[in-house]
């Protein structure tokens, strides 16, 4: 009888520790699912800010093209062509 109190004893301390690192790998895993939505919040922020970036650089890219810039005079002339082009699919749309 004193060995099966024995596995008894034995197998409640093992049911403790298990449940103690089951507690302890939760509170982990908590930890690194508010650390994965910082890091995503921060990342979306990060690509928000490149496209306002790029944004920001095509129009001093065009502003430059307008200014009459010797190279990129032809890039001006398709911009304004494609504008045109945009500027027409849209009354012909409006006309209908």
């Amino acid at each position: 009888m004193g060995e099966l109190v024995e596995i008894v004893d034995s197998l409640e301390n093992k049911v403790s520790k298990l449940l103690h690192k089951m507690e302890l790998l939760h509170k982990a895993n908590a930890k690194l699912k508010e650390e994965l939505v910082l890091a995503k919040e921060e990342n979306q922020n990060q690509q928000n800010a490149v496209l306002e970036w790029e944004e920001k650089y095509n129009s001093l890219k065009m502003a430059n093209t307008m200014l009459g810039s010797n190279t990129n005079k032809t890039e001006a002339k398709l911009k304004i062509n494609t504008l045109i082009r945009e500027l027409d699919v849209c009354i012909a749309k409006l006309a209908d």
